[in-house]
């Protein structure tokens, strides 16, 4: 079998495909400098004739898949196929291993660092410097005074993998957490489980860590916003759709909140007019990079290894194919 290899991968992993296929083509986007899209994926499947392909940006559509057949598998170093059309790569009966819980932790540590940066008023305070601005009669320590994280109240939406690593981190800064999750029975140890509505309404901060579905797509609306604390902080870390942006924005320019983190928007690259969220003042926009960290490649090769074994040994198939219902055919 040829496995062609389009994602990042570390050295170790790399060594141990050679071990589990004849050929492995090593061509990352990382080093062809971009994604393909499907006419570019096209012609260079044709070009390697894999048996196998593992991906992490690259689209795969049904009209890829129409114009290759060969393949096995696809391995997707990503939490959820978002580059993949995987109603087709069902209907082709190609099976989709992702890697779930790659930037588990990178993610994390950028959350609570953005709120720390946000918190202490870090970035204002080192252009305030750099433009020139501290000189003699000015009193920085009290100009650019912030609040501390130790003891707020910060609720989840969604607790699974990234949000636990989150609240973990926080344990460190005695913060009180609480969660919203549909999908969890109760309270997971000392984090209290809470309604939507309680979520926004009593926390310091409030911060989204879910996927996007039918049922949470455009669940966080205007009414959920107003009733936040006027000296709350609101993050997006996760998907944009969740967030009705136009209220956000609403909110953010009234002051009904105190301000908002985001990493994530409706186009990216964004347009001018998802920009305009950010001519906020109090808002701290990030492109899309809590999840971007060198370690990232070396969990994703970790455990996309992990389920290519199983999926070859017809190991926990069920817990290892994304599109479980290719199984059947």
């Amino acid at each position: 079998m040829r496995v062609y290899v389009r994602a990042p991968y570390s050295d170790e992993c790399l060594k141990e495909l050679e071990t589990l296929f004849d050929q492995v083509v090593y061509e990352p986007w990382t080093v062809t400098g971009e994604r393909f899209y499907e006419d570019e994926m096209l012609e260079n499947l044709l070009r390697v004739q894999p048996d196998a392909l593992i991906t992490e940006l690259d689209r795969v559509t049904e009209k890829v898949l129409s114009g290759y057949d060969k393949l096995k598998f696809i391995g997707d170093c990503r939490g959820t196929p978002a580059n993949l059309q995987v109603e087709a790569c069902t209907k082709a009966g190609v099976p989709i291993l992702c890697t779930p819980g790659r930037n588990t932790q990178a993610v994390a540590e950028m959350v609570v660092g953005l709120l720390l940066t946000v918190m202490r008023k870090t970035i204002p305070a080192v252009q305030w410097v750099k433009d020139g601005k501290w000189v003699p009669g000015t009193t920085p320590y009290y100009l650019w005074m912030g609040n501390e994280l130790q003891g707020k109240k910060v609720g989840f939406v969604g607790f699974g993998a990234i949000s636990h690593a989150v609240a973990k981190i926080l344990d460190g800064f005695e913060c009180q957490i609480s969660f919203y999750d549909p999908f969890l029975p109760g309270d997971q140890g000392h984090y209290r489980k809470a309604s939507l509505e309680e979520i926004f309404s009593e926390s310091d901060i409030v911060t989204l860590h879910l996927p996007v579905t039918d049922s949470t797509r455009g669940m966080i609306t205007e009414p959920l916003l107003r009733s936040m604390k006027k000296t709350a902080l609101f993050v997006n870390a996760a998907r944009s759709a969740i967030v009705d942006y136009a209220a956000l924005e609403k909110v953010l320019k009234e002051e009904t909140i105190a301000g908002a983190i985001i990493d994530v928007l409706d186009t990216e690259p964004p347009t001018e007019e998802d920009l305009s969220i950010a001519q906020c003042p109090n808002v701290l926009l990030t492109p899309h990079i809590c999840g971007a960290t060198y370690e990232v490649t070396d969990h994703q090769s970790r455990i996309l290894n992990d389920r290519i074994k199983k999926w070859m040994a017809g190991e926990d198939l069920e817990k290892v194919v994304y599109n479980r219902d290719v199984l059947g055919k």
